[in-house]
């Protein structure tokens, strides 16, 4: 923001990026208390550069509720969500599978794909996966995505639970690499961590699950219930490893309503294609440039 002081003196209009509360996400990171000094200073710094600018974007309903509760009011802060391409994730409908009508499935692969960090959670999903395959033996959990210590020490502990022959790293994918995966599998995970980042966050990665009519199993956090509902995704607390593995035990015994709550989470998903938000973002520069200077 220091930058944008000069050209703002002399008219400048000055559009501001917080994709992420950054006091939010170091607590998360770094381990820290809320109060801590480095916290407390990211927290000034915010409001400073919010006071500075004219136009402040992010990337849900949450974030927002917290940059206007503690820096500036509503009218200054725009929404702006991440979502697929739908050029790279053309839109599936959900296909419903007659053979599976109230029979748990013989098959299940369910998919993690992302950062492998450990506020992510992907040692939940391998904790849940021996509970999922007491109702389903043949259950398996594939994971993708850049290789990292923390991935290192998931698949160690799956080594030394025996689950080497169902928990399976692939790598990284490109992001049209991953449209087939995911056409491949039968439900997508999103097992966080409870953490002060993860409870306002809104995973891209659900809208990808979705935009291929996937159903999607994902925290019970604000920054995800402010869009979807109960009867859309299948929620668990976060950091339960034994609710997830029920989540996910239940989407095998009930694949076609699980087939039929994505339908009605893809409903969401169609409310927030990305040239849905690409064009709010335009409206929203647009509505900048032809305002009068603050």
């Amino acid at each position: 923001m220091v930058s944008s002081l000069v050209p703002k003196a002399f008219g400048a209009k000055v559009l501001l990026d917080l994709h992420d509360p950054m006091p939010e996400l170091m607590t998360t990171i770094f381990n820290l208390e809320k109060d801590s000094l480095s916290v407390r200073l990211m927290r000034r710094l915010e409001k400073w550069s919010i006071a500075r600018s004219d136009l402040v974007l992010t990337v849900n309903a949450a974030c927002k509720r917290i940059f206007t509760s503690r820096s500036c009011g509503p009218e200054k802060i725009g929404v702006v969500m991440n979502t697929p391409d739908e050029r790279i994730f053309p839109f599936r409908a959900p296909q419903l599978d007659p053979s599976r009508n109230g029979a748990p499935a013989k098959r299940l692969v369910i998919m993690y794909h992302g950062t492998l960090v450990e506020r992510n959670g992907l040692d939940l999903a391998v904790d849940a996966l021996p509970l999922v395959r007491q109702a389903v033996p043949a259950a398996e959990l594939r994971i993708y995505g850049p290789k990292s210590p923390f991935l290192e020490r998931v698949m160690g502990d799956a080594r030394n639970k025996g689950l080497e022959d169902c928990v399976h790293y692939l790598g990284p994918r490109s992001l049209e690499g991953l449209v087939s995966e995911i056409e491949d599998c039968d439900v997508g995970v999103i097992p966080n961590h409870r953490s002060a980042f993860a409870d306002i966050n809104t995973p891209t990665r659900i809208f990808e699950y979705l935009a291929l009519g996937k159903p999607v199993i994902a925290p019970r956090t604000s920054g995800i219930q402010d869009y979807f509902s109960p009867e859309s995704l299948f929620f668990f607390e976060s950091g339960n490893a034994e609710e997830l593995a029920r989540k996910i035990q239940y989407v095998a015994c009930h694949y076609n309503e699980a087939v039929q709550r994505a339908e009605r989470a893809q409903q969401v998903y169609l409310a927030h294609t990305w040239s849905r938000e690409r064009q709010t973002l335009v409206n929203l520069v647009s509505g900048l440039l032809e305002s009068k200077p603050r």
